[in-house]
């Protein structure tokens, strides 16, 4: 697996466009949704700058994000456009492969059970 990422700085007036582009349901993952190799697409949005974005593509391959560009270069030339009208700024960050996941543990339920050292 491969994730490619990205940093935006989306002018203010265009941030909600450029979310929905990039949100559930939206323009970027309905242009791949059915391409083989696709896993999908997180956005993240800076807490201090609300004008920073990082956009993180997950594939299987380079090879397979290669072939759906290429089968859908009008509308991917489309989206690249619109984007280019609604940020300051883009910068491709890298391609990176996975090399390990972690898992969260559960928090659980608060209140339930005592802490240690408690009676």
């Amino acid at each position: 697996m491969i994730e490619i990422v990205r940093e935006f700085v989306v002018k203010d007036e265009a941030r909600g466009q450029f979310e929905l582009a990039f949100g559930p349901g939206g323009a970027w993952s309905k242009l791949f949704a059915k391409s083989a190799g696709f896993r999908g697409t997180t956005a993240l949005r800076e807490v201090t700058n609300a004008r920073r974005y990082i956009i993180i593509d997950l594939w299987d391959s380079e090879d397979q994000q290669a072939q759906a560009i290429f089968e859908h270069q009008e509308e991917y030339s489309d989206l690249e456009i619109a984007f280019e009208k609604w940020t300051e700024s883009k910068t491709e960050l890298g391609t990176f492969s996975v090399r390990a996941q972690a898992s969260v543990r559960s928090r659980g339920k608060r209140g339930k059970g005592k802490a240690r050292g408690s009676r």
